[in-house]
């Protein structure tokens, strides 16, 4: 029997003045790409930083690859969040190296075809790059550790929308290559919508409808985009 990538049961996130999880059930198989969809504020990041051993549920059971999150899953996990914290001075290489020598599982053959394709320099300074710059430096950062399950929370903010698509589905593909497990968090559903197998639709901490992305489009005989409006608005 196949352990699941990730399990949440009944998962409860409570901060001092609001509920950012409300009940969260979920599964995901291992090798899928799953879209976590939903407004700023709905939760995504909270459940990524869950699942990625960031922080701890009030209440719930939460499992990555059959264990409690924790320093076993942390090897195993690579969270790409939405804010860039590296330091300006650093040039792109120096920060691989950096981010290498706490991460050993980055490859930086790997970092080095996504330098590549993302059009980036090694010499380069981070402080002098644009903020579309900025948010490819942050994939290929994430994107070169050689880990089962990545998270991924808001990975085309900052990209200009005619890049979006392609990027996507070229990092996508060669993860799916892999076999690594990738849930993505977003609200550019259009651009990102073809590459989920499974979709969770999150509203106010709770998902109101989850799927196979076939079957939902199939039974609905609407987009991902347009279920986005219609379940969330």
């Amino acid at each position: 029997m196949t352990i699941p990538a990730v399990i949440l049961d009944n998962v409860v996130k409570r901060f001092p003045l609001t509920k950012a999880l409300d009940g969260v059930n979920l599964a995901i198989d291992p090798g899928k790409v799953v879209g976590l969809l939903g407004h700023n504020g709905s939760g995504k990041t909270t459940m990524l930083k869950i699942i990625a051993g960031l922080r701890r549920p009030t209440s719930g059971r939460v499992e990555v690859f059959g264990m409690t999150p924790g320093v076993e899953t942390k090897k195993r996990v690579a969270f790409l969040s939405e804010v860039n914290t590296y330091y300006d001075w650093m040039t792109v290489d120096g920060l691989l190296n950096f981010v290498k020598s706490f991460h050993p599982d980055l490859c930086l053959e790997k970092a080095a075809e996504l330098k590549e394709f993302m059009k980036l320099k090694g010499a380069a300074k981070i402080g002098a790059l644009s903020k579309g710059q900025q948010a490819r430096l942050k994939l290929v950062v994430g994107l070169s550790r050689q880990a089962d399950l990545m998270l991924l929370d808001e990975p085309l903010a900052g990209i200009d929308p005619p890049s979006r698509a392609k990027i996507l589905h070229a990092l996508v593909g060669e993860l799916r290559q892999e076999g690594q497990t990738v849930i993505i968090s977003t609200h550019e559903v259009k651009e990102a919508e073809p590459i989920f197998d499974h979709v969770v639709f999150l509203r106010e901490g709770r998902n109101v409808l989850e799927g196979d992305a076939e079957t939902l489009r199939a039974e609905t005989g609407h987009s991902m985009e347009e279920l986005f409006g219609e379940v969330l608005e």
